[in-house]
């Protein structure tokens, strides 16, 4: 059991974190929000770590970006919600972890980001963004 009264505690169900949060309008109001859950972000940083490891240095980056947009298309799933923060934690952390794989491939120490692999770099790559997809639900119920 989970007391929710006033945003005390939030839950975690089916790979959401669910919490109440006082509105910033309406000093007082509570409303249920959500957004993908800590173990939810751990799995999916697993996954776009081991697809831009040191092993895939020798791959060309159109196949890595090949096998990464259908994972990151899966991740729709949680643009329901508050997610919005969450999503652009992770078009940054595969943002870094390209830039990275692309620095090892060419030799070259860091991330490079100012002057290689900035975002009109990141963005010509073709690799899906998980940042402005995400799709508000009514917050009154249809009649």
């Amino acid at each position: 059991m989970v007391c929710l009264t006033k945003g005390r505690q939030g839950l975690d169900f089916l790979g959401f974190h669910l919490h109440k949060v006082e509105s910033w309008k309406h000093p007082g109001r509570y409303y249920l929000q959500r957004w993908p859950s800590p173990q939810a972000m751990v799995s999916i940083r697993g996954r776009i770590r081991e697809l831009t490891n040191r092993k895939q240095v020798g791959r060309a980056l159109d196949v890595v970006i090949a096998d990464l947009n259908p994972i990151l298309r899966g991740w729709g799933y949680y643009r329901w919600g508050n997610s919005a923060a969450k999503l652009a934690v992770i078009d940054r952390y595969v943002h870094e972890r390209l830039a990275i794989l692309m620095s090892r491939k060419h030799g070259r120490q860091g991330r490079n980001w100012v002057t290689r692999y900035n975002t009109d770099w990141f963005s010509a790559l073709g690799v899906y963004r998980l940042s402005g997809n995400v799709r508000y639900g009514s917050a009154h119920a249809m009649r």
